[in-house]
């Protein structure tokens, strides 16, 4: 699965945009040197997502929307078409 499926998956599951959960992390003080553990029981505890989706969120917490070239292009199941991952929902493509 590529990251933007991972994102999208987490809009299915919960209701709420990457974008959205972003914004709570913050609002809970959530940044890029918040340890995955404790992002990953928050998402577990608060939306039951799985450590896949959780991961996938924790990179963008951390790294922001940029992924690296390796995982774009391609004909792979974890290749996404673009290197800037798309986490304000489903509804605006």
């Amino acid at each position: 699965m590529s990251f933007q499926a991972y994102l999208d998956g987490i809009e299915k599951k919960t209701g709420k945009t990457p974008a959205e959960l972003l914004a709570e992390a913050g609002a809970r003080g959530y940044d890029a040197t918040t340890r995955a553990g404790v992002v990953l029981e928050w998402l577990k505890t608060d939306y039951d997502l799985g450590r896949g989706h959780g991961m996938a969120l924790c990179h963008v917490l951390k790294n922001g929307t940029e992924i690296s070239d390796k995982h774009v292009g391609g004909t792979g199941t974890h290749r996404d078409p673009s290197a800037t991952l798309r986490i304000d929902g489903l509804a605006n493509r």
